[in-house]
């Protein structure tokens, strides 16, 4: 999903996403420190803190968004880089959402990216022609403790192209577990019971679904979310979909997801000011219980941790739901990118920065900053003590194998206006069929340009 989704949705990027977390890193990718034992081995550490640190400073440029907590994170990490390898970084910051994703676009195309890029994965990853732009780093020793699982959605034509910044997350309801508590709600299991909830949430004067359309993006989560309702019931759709031998409009599984963006308008669960309301509002009322429900990624928890700390342990997370109790489980957002521009100047100082980052050392630096939205993506990483409550309700379900990930991680085929389109029918100027309609005549232009077979 862009924050954008997700991807992005979603930076996530939060996202970046959207963003994105990680609690450390296994492996022994962490570079050699200054400690000299004597003799054949001290003269090797002195020679890799030679090779590390150059006596002349190297200045890297990253572009990165600024939501959340993952710059100042990333700047933290940066500040030992700095002290370990004579690297410094200064960062070229760029905004959420399309205005984000047209300037890494423009950057490329006119040679004039960062070092280092921190962007999404999956589908809008491969639309700005990773082969071209980013370095192959399949065979980097800093990958080696990298999960396939996010592998693949940095892969392609069989190379990889980035690694992780943060930890998954998921596209879920963020809930208001105190007011849960004060009305004596449940979690609800189907969308019909979670219906009943909103409506009791209503009689108690609060707003029962948090909708905040001034940031466009943040209207998709109620369609990018339901994405594992669509798969647990239709398995093939992501290849009939990339294949276009599915529609949202006309397959009933995927057009509930469209239908779920428009019922809470249609019944008065949402904000009155909804068209004005901005993500960061929208978390506020979500921290402070005057809004109980918040569909978005579970990346939102980190900024409810910076901006209002006393209440994150209120907040916690569920499924969207499916019109069925036996199908109930998480739609799940890889971490975004951290991708070395392939033309820089300064490739080697851009992988030792990203060896680093990666490293054990770089990831508890990282993490120091930071908490993870969701179970981290580098090997032999556990879900700390003090994690998010979100993230521990979330964790049955990984341990369950009741996730999917995000369509746009298995199928490269994602409309650039779903953002505009999901607006229309979350404020009732769009049907949910016609919002359908129009979203797949908005992916054929993506898939002509991609040249999928069958479009």
């Amino acid at each position: 999903m862009k924050r954008t989704t997700g991807r992005t949705l979603a930076f996530v990027t939060s996202m970046i996403m959207t963003v994105v977390l990680l609690a450390g890193c296994g492996g022994n990718n962490a570079p050699a420190t200054n400690k000299n034992n004597g003799g054949a081995s001290g003269e090797t550490n002195a020679k890799t803190d030679a090779t590390n640190a150059p006596a002349e400073k190297t200045t890297l440029t990253l572009m990165v968004g600024n939501s959340g907590t993952t710059l100042e994170a990333l700047k933290a990490v940066a500040a030992e880089a700095e002290k370990k390898l004579n690297i410094t970084i200064e960062y070229d910051i760029k905004p959420d959402g399309t205005e984000g994703d047209n300037l890494v676009k423009t950057r490329l195309a006119t040679g004039d990216m960062s070092d280092l890029l921190v962007y999404n994965t999956g589908s809008l990853l491969k639309a700005v022609n990773p082969v071209e732009n980013f370095l192959d780093v399949t065979n980097e020793t800093f990958m080696a403790d990298v999960l396939d699982s996010f592998k693949t959605v940095v892969t392609v034509d069989g190379k990889v192209f980035g690694a992780p910044v943060g930890s998954s997350s998921a596209g879920a309801i963020l809930y208001n577990k105190k007011v849960y508590g004060e009305l004596g709600l449940t979690v609800p299991q189907t969308w019909d019971e979670f219906m009943a909830n909103n409506e009791k949430i209503k009689a108690a004067g609060k707003t029962a679904v948090i909708a905040s359309y001034k940031d466009t993006w943040t209207s998709q989560l109620f369609v990018l979310g339901d994405y594992y309702n669509v798969q647990a019931q239709v398995p093939n759709f992501a290849d009939d979909y990339t294949n276009n031998k599915a529609k949202y409009a006309t397959i009933p599984q995927a057009l509930r997801s469209f239908e779920k963006t428009e019922e809470p308008f249609k019944a008065g669960y949402m904000n009155k000011d909804f068209l004005a309301t901005t993500y960061d509002v929208a978390l506020k009322m979500l921290a402070e219980g005057t809004g109980v429900h918040y569909p978005m990624l579970t990346s939102a928890l980190d900024s409810i941790l910076q901006n209002s700390p006393d209440k994150i342990n209120d907040i916690g997370v569920f499924p969207i739901p499916s019109d069925s109790a036996d199908v109930n489980g998480l739609t799940v957002w890889m971490p975004s990118g951290l991708y070395i521009n392939k033309n820089s100047k300064k490739v080697e100082a851009a992988k030792k920065f990203t060896e680093y980052f990666v490293s054990k050392e770089g990831q508890a630096i990282f993490a120091s900053k930071v908490k993870a939205a969701g179970p981290n993506v580098i090997k032999g990483i556990e879900l700390p003590d003090d994690a998010y409550e979100g993230v521990k309700e979330m964790q049955k379900y990984f341990d369950e194998g009741k996730t999917a990930p995000a369509l746009e991680f298995v199928s490269p085929v994602k409309g650039p206006n779903l953002e505009n389109l999901t607006v229309a029918v979350g404020s009732g100027i769009t049907s949910a069929q016609k919002g359908a309609e129009d979203y797949d005549k908005d992916i054929l232009k993506q898939a002509q340009q991609l040249n999928l077979p069958g479009w």
